[in-house]
């Protein structure tokens, strides 16, 4: 009998375990997204004339490392994604690990030599910077004005990667900004951003749910990442 009532516990005990386990939350990383549809005042702009316009995030040929801001700077490890399109000139991209306006990351596509470089600016002036690497051409992927390219970089600790149209391009390493912010730049060059999304395990989630919203299909991807 007490081997009876004890299986009986013991039961007891890995059904309440189970069920603790099936009412837990789920843990997924939070996502955030602008799809540029409407007024986005969160962005902060550093340097260019930016503007939503069309639909899109926008910026008018100018000077040089114009970019604006988006996050907090405590972001670590994180993905981003973006559609980018190059419309007048040669250079644009996304930028991540911004600790200010003049310190971040920025892999960029570059128009005359289809490739994407990687650089890290510093304090001083917009245009003080170290090239971290030149990447070979790009695989699979043409680079030019008026093309719209998916853009993803994947951020984790001190190793970096790139993605153009889901092909990897590069994977670099560098240590010297460990957190911040992400955000849209450009050189000299007039272009358009949209979609832009950034996923991470320590980034609030504020992504709808909207199944008549333009991005409903980038949605669904997510969840079949996630």
């Amino acid at each position: 009998m007490r081997v009876v009532i004890r299986s009986l516990k013991g039961l007891a005990l890995s059904l309440i375990v189970l069920f603790g386990v099936a009412l837990a939350p789920p843990t997924f990383a939070g996502t955030q997204l602008w799809d540029f549809e409407e007024k986005h005042d969160d962005w902060k702009v550093a340097n260019g004339n930016w503007e939503i316009k069309g639909g899109v995030y926008h910026v008018d040929k100018g000077g040089r490392a114009e970019h604006s801001l988006i996050g907090e700077e405590k972001w670590d490890d994180y993905t981003i994604e973006a559609k980018v399109r190059l419309d007048e000139h040669n250079w644009a991209g996304i930028v991540f690990r911004a600790q200010s306006e003049m310190e971040y990351y920025v892999y960029y596509l570059n128009v005359p030599n289809n490739i994407v470089e990687l650089w890290r600016h510093k304090k001083g002036d917009w245009t003080a910077r170290d090239n971290i690497v030149k990447t070979p051409p790009v695989q699979g992927v043409k680079i030019e004005n008026g093309k719209w390219i998916d853009m993803k970089v994947v951020v984790e600790g001190s190793e970096f990667a790139v993605y153009l149209n889901g092909k990897l391009q590069a994977e670099n390493k560098d240590d010297v900004y460990k957190t911040g912010q992400v955000g849209v730049w450009a050189w000299e060059t007039e272009a358009s951003f949209d979609d832009f999304t950034v996923s991470g395990d320590n980034i609030k989630d504020t992504l709808a749910v909207d199944p008549n919203h333009k991005l409903a299909t980038t949605w669904g991807h997510l969840k079949r990442v996630y």
